[in-house]
């Protein structure tokens, strides 16, 4: 067979041949900007020649700061084609973070959006390696203190817009993205682009989220945030109409693109969901939902009820997918198989609640405490282990590589059980689970059964102290709207008192205006546990 590279500029190369004139469309305001793949390929090649002209060259990082928009997807293609580095800066970080992750992966240029300039502007003493900023605008009267700074317009502009991708052998980094975190500083993860192209290419099939040409493609999760699910890459793999949500974008303008744009499939976190139908129910207002074929939500388990609820509400299909950015990230789709086809419907959603099959391509095992393999009888629970060409061998420049990744093995963390079926049902993160009497109790386990309560908007269980038992769990809960100051303590533990053994039950619940959540989405439990360290339950 020849010896041919699989790199992420072939994609563009694509389908700006063949589907030259598909849109490209990104919110801008109460507007859209329009333009094509043909369009898409020109101002890349322009924007690798500017950062040519900047002296950026082979294996030099090329940091962006920005949120879903054509000039963040430029950079997408431009750093990679010319053998640069992409790496999304998370534009929710702690400061302090941000200051790590770009001294440490050692950001030559960063691209950012005008109204995040001020994030940086006092940041720029801290900062050792950037040597010029390119604000995404083309405002040529925006004003600034970062030094070195570009108007970006200018610069392309100022350059030609020939095409000459550098010589790569496939395993050389192309992208590099850095974990939330939720204990410790950030950690990066490189992405090659033998694993890119491989991971989009999964992503296509039918049976993993089958992306199309036919699709357009409205992708919530942020291009900052694990390599946006790698959906602008699969989407321009397979021609697919883009839709790009642009600057703050709320549930409201979410809506409007799924009506206006006709969105046949979008990605999010599961808060997004839930967010988009909570708008829903309090403005009264309605949209047509009708094109959607899917929404993939990832990055938590998604509760039945929100899944029952976009059916029956929506009539649009929640299905579940699993991953993490040590994935690239994508692991498993929830797709039912032929085999399941004669169950009922009530377990056709129990099975929707699941994080569905491992998709194809990859290995997976679950090992007990000691890492010993468990059966998968859908019972047993054990820690998550993965390999394969899209998951990561290491983090970068970090120490805690080998905490982590043994064996040849990624240790997820993630405390799972897997069906005869190969089903995964993620119970846990190991630091969120509840240690009670030398049990654990799952905390996802609980949250999913209170948030089916009609009068709960979101939940979180987290582990308290206790005397006896060493820990026990507390229920926090953000009442729906219409529940607000009227839902009490025991009607949530009395909806669920069925569901599990007595001493699972929550040894309280309090009532919170909202759960924090980290920069990307996640309920942030870390918060509520340093709130109510020292809680005493019925006080």
């Amino acid at each position: 067979m020849m010896d041919y590279p699989l790199l992420v500029h072939q994609f563009l190369e694509r389908a700006s041949t063949f589907h030259p004139n598909k849109e490209i469309v990104t919110r801008e305001g109460e507007g859209t900007h329009r333009y094509t793949y043909a369009d898409l390929m020109q101002r890349s090649s322009r924007l690798s020649n500017a950062l040519a002209g900047l002296g950026v060259g082979t294996g030099d990082r090329v940091g962006t700061f920005g949120w879903n928009t054509y000039r963040h997807l430029e950079a997408y293609f431009a750093a990679p084609t010319m053998g640069a580095v992409l790496h999304t800066i998370n534009i929710r970080l702690f400061t302090d973070d941000l200051v790590y992750i770009i001294n440490h992966a050692g950001d030559k240029v960063i691209l950012v959006d005008p109204d995040l300039v001020p994030i940086l502007e006092p940041l720029v003493p801290q900062l050792e390696s950037v040597e010029h900023f390119i604000i995404m605008t083309d405002d040529r009267n925006f004003s600034t203190t970062l030094p070195s700074a570009h108007n970006y317009e200018d610069l392309l502009s100022g350059v030609s817009d020939n095409y000459s991708p550098v010589k790569l052998g496939e395993n050389s980094p192309a992208g590099l993205c850095y974990t939330s975190a939720t204990t410790g500083r950030p950690k990066g993860v490189v992405y090659s682009h033998r694993a890119i192209v491989l991971h989009s290419m999964m992503e296509a099939q039918v049976d993993t989220i089958g992306f199309r040409e036919r699709d357009v493609v409205l992708p919530v999760v942020p291009m900052f945030h694990a390599n946006c699910w790698g959906v602008p890459y699969t989407s321009t793999l397979v021609g697919a109409t883009l839709v790009l949500n642009g600057i703050r974008p709320d549930p409201e303008a979410i809506c409007r693109l799924f009506d206006s744009e006709k969105v046949t499939l979008s990605l999010g976190v599961p808060t997004i969901w839930v967010g988009i139908l909570d708008y829903l129910e309090r403005s009264g207002k309605t949209y047509d939902f009708s094109s959607l074929r899917e929404i993939a939500s990832g990055g938590s388990a998604v509760p039945i009820s929100l899944i029952q609820a976009y059916k029956e509400k929506l009539g649009v299909n929640l299905v579940q997918a699993y991953g993490m950015t040590e994935a690239t990230p994508v692991i498993s789709y929830n797709r039912l198989t032929s085999r399941l086809d004669g169950i009922s419907e009530s377990e056709k959603l129990q099975m929707a609640g699941t994080q569905g099959v491992m998709v194809p391509g990859l290995e997976m095992r679950l090992v007990d405490d000691e890492g010993k393999d468990l059966p998968w009888d859908g019972e047993q629970r054990g820690e998550l282990l993965f390999q394969g060409p899209w998951i990561a061998d290491s983090y970068y420049n970090d120490p805690r590589s080998e905490e982590t990744f043994i064996d040849g093995w990624y240790h997820s963390g993630d405390i799972a059980s897997v069906d005869p079926n190969g089903y995964i049902q993620i119970g846990d993160r190991v630091k969120d689970m509840v240690k009670s009497g030398g049990e654990w109790i799952s905390s996802v386990d609980l949250e999913t059964a209170i948030i089916g309560h009609p009068g709960v908007l979101e939940a979180a269980v987290i582990a308290i102290p206790h005397e006896r038992w060493g820990e026990r769990p507390l229920a926090c809960v953000v009442p729906s709207a219409e529940f607000k100051g009227k839902l009490q303590k025991d009607e949530v533990l009395d909806f669920i008192r069925d569901r599990f053994a007595s001493w699972w039950m929550p040894d309280d619940v309090v009532f919170i205006d909202e759960i924090p959540k980290t920069s990307v989405g996640k309920m942030d439990k870390k918060v509520l546990r340093e709130r109510y360290k020292d809680y005493q339950p019925g006080s």
